[in-house]
């Protein structure tokens, strides 16, 4: 998996048992390897809409293929395991674009096969687009299967560029669970530390810098009017839409900010507008919340989501054994092995899709040898 964060590719190998919606997984090991400082830039400047050649289209595409094929190898190393042992790579690719029924995810299945020597499952979202949905969000299928609770109301949220939330009402069956993209997670506060200091980190670092920040009532509130957060679900958005928002009202003010007063404004707004959509679009609200992503290292992001809540509980997956990086990669393997068994993947009550269809495209074991 890699996300809108576009930071690198998380890994993770999963034995899975059982069919359908009888499936469960057990991680067997994960592994994050980061994007060089390059790909990402680029990656970035593709995805804010700057022209760029084909060749340049195609050489990213070729990069975040052996990123993905280096990353898996390290992780299949690091296990122990060979290649020929695995059923298939379950690959997401790269989202350069999304906006449906249009959305592109950016890989080279066949190199991928090649380098590790195994199948390739990839193009995950075509079908469910083809099928009348948003082709987003996808993780719903492994939080029902990994996440559901006989008597608890569970969210899980995870926060990486975009954040999104899959509810799991007690003893939900799938056709009743809800989810969607509820806006920003880390993507405008990137942006911003990407535009402070092109060759930094690229993120706040645990929120240290929010932390000192005092937050720009009058933006966030215009943000938080925009039309996409009172939209009822299903419905998915991007990192660009969300960072376009904000930058529009930055303008439109026209004033400068020191950079921590925008970085806390852009916690807020993340905060708020997950805590708006649980509020408006969620019946009972949640018993627990369990958060996953890159926002769980965000301590000023997590301080603001958690205050208002009073007595529900937070918690991050990590405290349910579960590495936090490793859990959106689990989901599509859980994923592949769907597509395998020839299972439909998406969950249409949180896509839109007009049924339940088989997901992505497989590309057969290649032997670069």
């Amino acid at each position: 998996m890699s996300g809108t964060s576009a930071d690198g590719v998380d890994v993770a190998i999963v034995r899975i048992h059982g069919h359908g919606l009888e499936m469960s997984a057990e991680l067997v090991k994960s592994h994050h390897r980061a994007y060089p400082g390059g790909l990402r830039q680029g990656i970035f400047e593709i995805r804010s809409g700057t022209p760029a050649p084909i060749a340049i289209l195609a050489q990213v595409g070729r990069e975040i293929s052996l990123c993905y094929a280096t990353a898996i190898n390290e992780c299949l190393v690091a296990a122990q395991i060979s290649a020929d042992k695995i059923a298939a790579v379950a690959a997401h690719g790269q989202t350069l674009y999304h906006d449906p029924p249009d959305t592109i995810q950016w890989l080279d299945p066949a190199l991928v096969a090649a380098e590790v020597g195994a199948a390739v499952i990839s193009d995950f979202r075509r079908a469910d687009c083809a099928a009348g949905g948003q082709g987003a969000p996808l993780v719903p299928l492994a939080d029902y299967l990994l996440f559901r609770d006989a008597k608890k109301n569970r969210v899980l949220l995870n926060i990486g560029g975009i954040a999104n939330l899959t509810f799991l009402p007690a003893g939900a069956t799938i056709e009743n669970l809800i989810a969607f993209d509820t806006g920003p997670g880390n993507c405008i506060s990137d942006y911003l530390i990407r535009q402070s200091n092109p060759r930094g980190p690229g993120i706040d670092v645990d929120g240290h810098l929010a932390a000192r920040g005092v937050p720009i009532f009058p933006m966030v509130q215009q943000v938080l009017a925009d039309a996409y957060f009172s939209r009822p679900p299903p419905k998915s958005t991007d990192g660009p839409a969300m960072i376009e928002i904000f930058t529009k009202i930055l303008e439109e003010m026209g004033r400068k900010f020191p950079l921590e007063n925008l970085v806390r404004s852009a916690c807020l707004i993340s905060a708020d507008t997950i805590l708006a959509a649980m509020r408006q679009f969620l019946d009972p609200f949640p018993d627990e919340i369990i958060v996953s992503g890159g926002g769980t290292s965000n301590h000023t992001l997590m301080s603001l989501l958690r205050q208002p809540l009073g007595d529900v509980p937070v918690r991050t997956i990590d405290e349910l054994g579960i590495p936090s990086s490793a859990k959106e990669a689990i989901a599509f393997a859980i994923l592949g092995a769907a597509t395998l068994d020839g299972v439909p993947g998406n969950v249409p009550s949180a896509t839109g899709a007009r049924r339940g269809v088989v997901l992505g495209s497989i590309t057969p074991r290649r032997d670069s040898k």
